[in-house]
């Protein structure tokens, strides 16, 4: 696992390990080394440019053309400022580097085209954590002349021109083939449009220890931590013992939602899984599955559930572990006066999803009085009508927003490029995934997994980001398959083995990589 730092909370931990007997210096050698480590695994020959800004950011670059130039690498810095003119660490690195041999030049305006051009792997130090805001003049067009070139590109900590914290990019950044980040990874590095420039993440330990003592960071967690909580069947287990979901989904409008739901649930462990549909939507449930009892409820004459299906929802509740309410329902009043009444009455835990989170999108105060195990799965559009707010503002700060619903058995799974768990008191950003996921119905699918999950044990929390995790996973095996372009929700439970399967055989990969790339749309 892996927790989140923001600058306020990177210089917090700097300031804890210096005082604990760790100096300044000696973090930015070991940041430089762990910079010249990652350049000779992934680009082991060619010449390297280090490109250099003017504070320490630009220190660990030098280190690193010091590290690289004793390992035999050709290696050139370009300086934003001349050496003599630093400060501090940094300009004891630049002068340590330059005693070394390394060979350096302070470019007029920005670095010369075939300099550039003939290097087989930048490095990005220009700007580290502690700036935020567009990149100024020069470093602007230093980003602009290294993004031309095909160089494989190494940043620093973070991507010049990526907000730490946010992850926004007021301006231009370097797009990263691969990110070396110290002691944790920064919050805007999981957060878009940032992670789009990030490449691969590489956590490097300089020192200050890779699990921080930092309260309330956003957490990032590995393989080997969503392998611990997935539910193995026990040599004994039946049907009935592997938890039992009922789906409470669909209207004639949508059909296929609750469908998608079904079949979710079905390849996330659960050993019974039932459909609750209006009557209508009954034969067309039933000619697509097969293992999946199928139960008709009142309708309208628009399709949809009727107000009096409340009651028979609540009975069928009655033999389920978990529920999933809400996918295709419309809202429809009769739908809408249902959910409300299932919400209100329901004593096992359920997922709500799409519909039935707008039907209570004025009701908010009834979802924060709820006392049972919950599990929301808003896209930001559901979330803002939820918070009566916009989109825009949601998105801007996704990590407080996700939050905001949550309570101490409620779980909020924000969906989107970096889908976010929120818990009381903890929040997970899910890493998997892919733009193929970004399709109409993979919404109906995820409620699936998360309350197959619920329904096998799993607290609100712990399904929603493990459901989240598979359901990324689902969609990249799919997509790898089929291509990004031609995945529909349709394919992605066929997916979902593939998913458990690498969960089943993960190894602990603490302390490694996170690849951003894979996070996806949804």
């Amino acid at each position: 696992m892996f927790r989140t730092l923001t600058a306020a909370q990177t210089r917090a931990v700097e300031e804890e390990a210096v005082s604990a007997g760790v100096s300044l210096a000696s973090l930015m050698r070991s940041a430089g080394l762990q910079v010249a480590r990652v350049v000779a695994e992934k680009a082991a020959c060619g010449d390297v440019v280090v490109l250099a800004g003017p504070g320490n950011n630009g220190g660990d670059g030098w280190v690193a053309a010091r590290d690289l130039k004793a390992a035999g690498r050709s290696v050139k810095v370009l300086s934003v400022r001349n050496p003599g003119e630093l400060s501090g660490i940094a300009a004891e690195a630049a002068r340590d580097a330059i005693a070394s041999g390394v060979q350096w030049r302070v470019p007029f305006g920005s670095p010369a085209p075939d300099e550039l051009a003939e290097a087989a792997v930048i490095v990005d130090a220009l700007l580290g954590t502690g700036v935020s805001g567009a990149p100024r003049a020069p470093i602007g067009a230093w980003v602009d002349a290294a993004n031309a070139g095909n160089a494989f590109v190494v940043a620093v900590d973070v991507p010049t021109g990526v907000d730490a914290d946010s992850g926004a990019v007021p301006g231009g950044a370097m797009r990263a083939d691969c990110t070396v980040t110290f002691a944790a990874p920064k919050l805007g590095l999981l957060t878009y449009p940032g992670a789009g420039y990030v490449g691969e993440m590489v956590v490097a330990d300089v020192g200050t220890g890779l699990l921080v003592p930092v309260p309330g960071v956003a957490e990032v967690w590995d393989s080997a931590d969503y392998a611990a909580l997935l539910p193995v069947p026990a040599l004994g287990a039946h049907k009935n013992s592997r938890g039992r979901v009922l789906v409470v989904a669909g209207s004639l409008a949508y059909p296929g939602a609750a469908i998608l739901a079904a079949k979710g649930a079905m390849r996330s462990g659960a050993g019974y899984v039932r459909l609750a549909v209006p009557r209508s939507v009954v034969p067309i449930a039933q000619c697509h599955l097969l293992a999946v009892p199928v139960v008709g409820l009142p309708e309208g004459t628009d399709g949809a559930l009727s107000a009096e299906a409340a009651e028979e929802v609540l009975s069928l509740a009655e033999n389920a572990d978990a529920v999933v309410l809400g996918p295709g329902l419309t809202v429809a009043p009769g739908a809408v006066a249902a959910v409300r009444e299932v919400v209100l009455r329901l004593k096992v835990p359920v997922v709500l999803d799409a519909d039935a989170l707008n039907a209570l999108a004025n009701g908010t105060d009834l979802v924060r009085g709820l006392v049972g195990p919950v599990v929301m799965t808003p896209h930001p559009g559901e979330l803002a009508r939820l918070l009566k707010t916009s989109v825009e503002r949601v998105q801007s700060d996704r990590l407080s927003s996700a939050g905001m619903l949550a309570g101490q058995m409620r779980a909020v799974v924000l969906k989107g490029a970096g889908t976010i768990t929120s818990g009381a008191d903890r929040q997970v950003i899910n890493t998997s995934g892919t733009p193929a996921l970004a399709t109409a119905g993979t919404g109906d699918v995820l409620s699936g997994v998360i309350g197959a999950l619920l329904a096998q044990g799993l607290g609100p929390l712990e399904a929603g980001a493990l459901g989240a995790y598979l359901h990324g996973r689902a969609g990249e095996a799919a997509a790898e398959v089929l291509t990004p372009v031609c995945v529909t929700a349709e394919d992605v439970p066929g997916y979902l083995p593939v998913a458990v399967a690498g969960l089943l055989g993960a190894k602990n990969t603490r302390g490694k990589t996170i690849d951003t790339r894979a996070l996806g749309g949804r």
